[in-house]
């Protein structure tokens, strides 16, 4: 068909997933086109799938190999290096943490953007279906009313009239009409098969949206509480929970990396779709709908005729003709004939039923109601559906990432938090820096031992002043000075200790003032 639709244009990122190129399990090339009943096709779905675990693989392949070189470079390093350098493995911490948020942000809209289209695609699904559903049940009961209770009336009728050969020609005039009816509606398309295929698609498609949305809302939630609880583990310097956050982030990117390779592949098949759906439709409905009606409703063109308007036209003038018989029969034959009466009025009524039924009908066979819903199945599905699927893609890549640098300063951290306990194991309990030095108990006998500071002043007025001797008492009991010392630290307090025995001057002494001159 050389007619194009200009109300429907694949997006651009539709053809660049369809020009992915597609290998089969014999890497040999196949043709990209939507056939998902060909294992070919689905063995070059497959291989995209398992970008997810070459990926994965890669990984894990870099983690063992910084795992091993961390723990040869922590063999060598020198003893004498109490404290390495952390900032490093800090920032590489924040920038990990940022990007997972990024990341998560990033999961968050895409998962909507991708529950967006589903919905608008089943939607439209189901619209369509209550459309073809009417279309249905208006065929049926026309049918019904034409083959079962015109016949039933004619039939009566004709009985009624045998002696008049005039009005048995006018019922013969109608049969003939009624089997025109009969015929031109039968050869409507049977669309019970479509109805059930549109409800069995959009039934299955939204049973997966549901788990997929959930899945993916599960995964965003795992990568930020994963994030909140590295940075509580590396405050905390907690050697437990580092080991249940490296097994989250281990879980997590299993499950990032299997993420996109999926994506990337559903990405892939509803690309080949959408850049060519017309051909696809055509293709799998020609066992119940003709090309021509299968055009009419995908392109909804004013150049294209509508299929059915030729048998909808016969049947509405072969109507019209039986309600004109009807009509004159009623005018003559009911003076002569007064038990025909009922049968004509009855035939009236089905023809009334009848003919607006058809209108109904016409209306909801034309194309613009049915292309509307078909037009925004391919909106959501191809739009809002495939840049969901990207951005999940983008989503799951930055997190596989961001989890494997998470991993590596994971392990950094376990080296230093083991550095950091064997630095104090090191220290020496008699350092009078060690914080552990003021737990050690006071001992009295070296409660006698002279001060740092010098016993001489610059007058020498502490040369004949020496400190008393103790007495037994003291020795076996300290000062209550220093059991008041002892309760800050250990460590008596020197500025509490009296001034006889620390080198200080002794109180002053006021002279009076002519003594004073008198020594000058």
């Amino acid at each position: 068909m050389a007619t194009a639709r200009l109300d429907y244009v694949a997006p651009w990122w539709t053809y660049w997933l369809h020009n992915f190129p597609h290998f089969n399990f014999f890497f040999q090339t196949v043709d990209s086109t939507f056939k998902p009943e060909e294992a070919s096709y689905q063995q070059s779905l497959i291989i995209l799938a398992c970008v997810g675990a070459v990926g994965l693989g890669v990984s894990l392949l870099v983690l063992a190999v910084y795992l091993v070189c961390l723990c040869c470079c922590r063999r060598d390093i020198d003893e004498d290096t109490k404290r390495p350098d952390t900032c490093c493995v800090t920032w590489v911490a924040i920038i990990t943490g940022l990007i997972i948020c990024s990341a998560v942000g990033v999961g968050f809209y895409g998962n909507s953007e991708t529950n967006d289209g589903v919905y608008q695609m089943n939607y439209s699904l189901y619209n369509a279906n209550r459309t073809l559903g009417n279309i249905n049940n208006l065929v049926a009961g026309s049918l019904g009313n034409v083959e079962t209770g015109l016949k039933q009336h004619l039939e009566r009728l004709d009985e009624i009239f045998s002696t008049r050969p005039d009005y048995l020609q006018a019922l013969r005039f109608m049969q003939l009409m009624v089997n025109n009816v009969i015929r031109e509606l039968t050869v409507l398309p049977d669309i019970n098969k479509t109805n059930f295929d549109l409800a069995a698609i959009a039934d299955q498609t939204a049973f997966i949206e549901y788990y997929r949305w959930l899945i993916y809302l599960l995964l965003l939630i795992l990568d930020l509480v994963i994030c909140l609880a590295m940075c509580l583990g590396m405050a905390k310097h907690s050697q437990y929970l580092l080991i249940t956050i490296m097994g989250f982030v281990i879980l997590s990117l299993i499950l990032s990396w299997a993420s996109l390779g999926v994506d990337t592949a559903t990405a892939v098949g509803i690309s080949d779709f959408c850049v060519s759906p017309d051909k696809f439709i055509v293709n799998h409905t020609k066992d119940f709908l003709s090309a021509d009606v299968a055009h009419y409703y995908l392109f909804c063109s004013p150049n294209l005729p509508n299929p059915f308007q030729q048998s909808l036209t016969t049947c509405q003038r072969s109507l019209t003709t039986m309600q004109i018989q009807i009509q004159g029969l009623l005018q003559f034959s009911v003076r002569v004939f007064p038990t025909a009466e009922r049968d004509l009025l009855g035939i009236q009524r089905l023809l009334n039923s009848t003919e607006f039924s058809l209108h109904k009908l016409t209306a909801l066979l034309d194309c613009r109601g049915l292309h509307k819903d078909y037009l925004d199945a391919l909106m959501g599905v191809c739009y809002d559906g495939v840049e969901g699927l990207l951005y999940l893609s983008l989503f799951s890549l930055l997190a596989a990432c961001a989890l494997s640098a998470m991993l590596c300063v994971i392990f950094r951290v376990w080296t230093l938090m083991g550095s950091r306990e064997k630095e104090y194991d090191d220290i020496d309990e008699e350092d009078p820096f060690n914080p552990q030095a003021r737990r050690i108990s006071y001992n009295p006998r070296r409660s006698n031992t002279h001060s740092f500071c010098s016993y001489t002043t610059s007058l020498g007025s502490q040369a004949s002043l020496h400190p008393p001797p103790q007495s037994t008492s003291s020795v076996t009991s300290p000062p209550e000075y220093m059991n008041q010392s002892m309760l800050f630290g250990g460590t008596p307090r020197y500025e509490n200790v009296p001034l006889i025995g620390r080198g200080s001057p002794p109180p002053s002494v006021r002279w009076p003032y002519g003594a004073l001159v008198s020594l000058v």
